[in-house]
């Protein structure tokens, strides 16, 4: 089937999709997609490649962390040419709304095309880094696509801590230019990005169990989510920050007593969603409807562009005992969640546009008296990143929780004079009338972390357009998959020979 560009808006069934052009490429995302793949948990995914290499008959190999490397020699007349090492993840962040019925760890991701885009029925897509993974496949399989000597990296677990390319040790790898296939612009080209750390915040709190007169659930949902690193430039509204706004607002209007929270989800992902339960005295309840009404038309008009669809709403639950902190404890934690940074520390003062610093409160929990908050930190610049760390650590000093720092990686410093970024620049401008956007990104690539293990390794990232990755309303592009395919196909034909 052609590319449906300039047809009518119209679902496809996932079969379908397979017939899309490229149809190698789009044949393997439809079957890379019927598995499943979250982070942390990619045992299927790491066996359904390494069959896939043992079919093709291509040397593959898995190392100690779950990586999996294919290797395939040149077409005859490339073998003169520069190894190529081709990159991409395997794992996929794991986001629905709330409504939609789906089991990540045993459902294959549900498919539709609208129009120029394929979208997936309520839930993330997968094309990050999928269509990466897919490209990677077609090429392994192909017969008739010209190319120099191939080593396809598949790294696990880039989405929750970057360990696939953290665990990847010197010596697998012969290949001097590296094209990782993970960006989400057609028309850019990554030569550098953030590096970036988790924090955790956690705490015991004493509860005390009442008999309430009121019990209030509040939900804040219909956000735009999307990627804490690509969009956190964008202003988009935060469920967590939002939800505290809202509770601090109703807590110093009225006898709040908080009893739980469950907002957000992973680290990288820009939360949709929050819930709270708080209980009440009767007397309260009007004055406390009349408060969240004028805050909720207050921060609907605040986020009206970014987040056209954000709900406010509240409802009573019935009544039973339940678990409640204490005033203080609760006042403390408001207040903490108030302060906690978010967004933008600071952009870039050399490189336009670029965010150079930022964090995202990804995920808030409290029940039954435990408190857990998770963050990703994003700089591209170390010292800046780690005062990101303390500046949390200051906000929720006054609670006296326990607070970790795990998964640090480094960012990419970019090479803008690396041959293979000097022949892709002029390719673009040959193949597409254009210039490409050579820049850095805010986003953490694994790029940085491989370079310390492959020192003088030429590197770069470039990819289709995608569009609200790591949230449900993530879409990859079709005429921009053709053009990335394209690119890809043409850079491997004029990679340098060897020295």
């Amino acid at each position: 089937m052609a590319c449906l560009v300039g047809h009518q808006t119209q679902k496809i069934v996932n079969q379908n999709i397979a017939q899309l052009e490229p149809q190698l490429l789009w044949n393997n995302f439809t079957q890379l997609n019927a598995v499943p793949r979250p982070s942390k948990k990619e045992e299927r995914i790491i066996a359904f490649i390494k069959n896939f290499g043992a079919r093709l008959n291509l040397p593959t190999k898995v190392d100690a962390v779950g990586n999996v490397i294919i290797t395939k020699p040149a077409t005859p007349g490339m073998e003169n040419r520069e190894t190529v090492v081709l990159q991409s993840h395997l794992d996929m962040v794991h986001q629905k709304n709330t409504a939609t019925q789906f089991d990540f760890d045993a459902e294959g991701i549900r498919m539709f095309v609208e129009g120029d885009w394929v979208k997936a029925e309520g839930t993330t897509l997968g094309a990050d880094n999928g269509i990466g993974v897919a490209a990677i496949m077609a090429l392994l399989e192909s017969t008739h696509i010209p190319h120099p000597a191939l080593e396809a990296l598949f790294t696990i677990d880039e989405e929750t801590g970057m360990t696939g390319a953290l665990g990847l040790e010197g010596g697998w790898l012969t290949g001097k230019i590296m094209l990782n296939l993970d960006t989400e612009d057609d028309d850019e080209l990554t030569i550098g990005c953030a590096g970036g750390i988790d924090t955790t915040i956690e705490k015991t709190f004493h509860t005390e169990t009442i008999e309430p007169e009121i019990l209030i659930a509040l939900h804040v949902k219909g956000l735009s989510g999307g990627h804490s690193g690509m969009d956190i430039h964008k202003g988009l509204g935060n469920a967590n920050k939002i939800m505290t706004r809202l509770l601090f607002t109703a807590y110093t209007h009225g006898a709040v007593r908080l009893v739980r929270i469950d907002g957000g989800g992973l680290r990288n992902a820009i939360p949709r969603e929050s819930t709270a339960v708080f209980a009440m005295n009767a007397g309260f309840v009007a004055a406390m409807e009349a408060t969240l009404n004028h805050c909720r038309e207050t921060i609907a008009e605040e986020y009206k562009v970014t987040d056209p669809n954000l709900e406010i709403s509240w409802s009573q639950l019935p009544l039973q005992s339940v678990s409640v902190l204490k005033d203080a404890d609760q006042k403390a934690l408001i207040n903490a969640l108030y302060a906690c940074p978010n967004g933008i520390l600071r952009m870039s003062p050399s490189i336009a546009g670029l965010v150079q610093t930022s964090t995202n409160l990804a995920r808030v929990v409290l029940e039954e008296g435990q408190f857990k908050a998770l963050m990703l930190s994003r700089s591209s610049v170390d010292s800046e990143k780690r005062e990101m760390t303390r500046i949390i650590e200051a906000a929720f000093g006054a609670l006296e929780p326990q607070i970790s720092h795990t998964g640090e990686y480094p960012g990419w410093t970019p090479e803008p004079e690396a041959p293979i970024i000097q022949i892709m620049q002029k390719l673009y401008k040959q193949l597409f009338d254009g210039q490409a956007k050579v820049a850095a990104c805010h986003a953490g690539l694994e790029c940085g972390i491989l370079g310390r293990n492959y020192p003088g390794m030429q590197m770069i990232s470039f990819g289709p357009n995608i569009r609200g990755a790591h949230s449900p309303d993530e879409k990859v592009q079709i005429s921009s998959v053709q053009k990335f395919w394209k690119f890809l196909l043409a850079t491997l034909e004029q990679t340098p020979k060897k020295a």
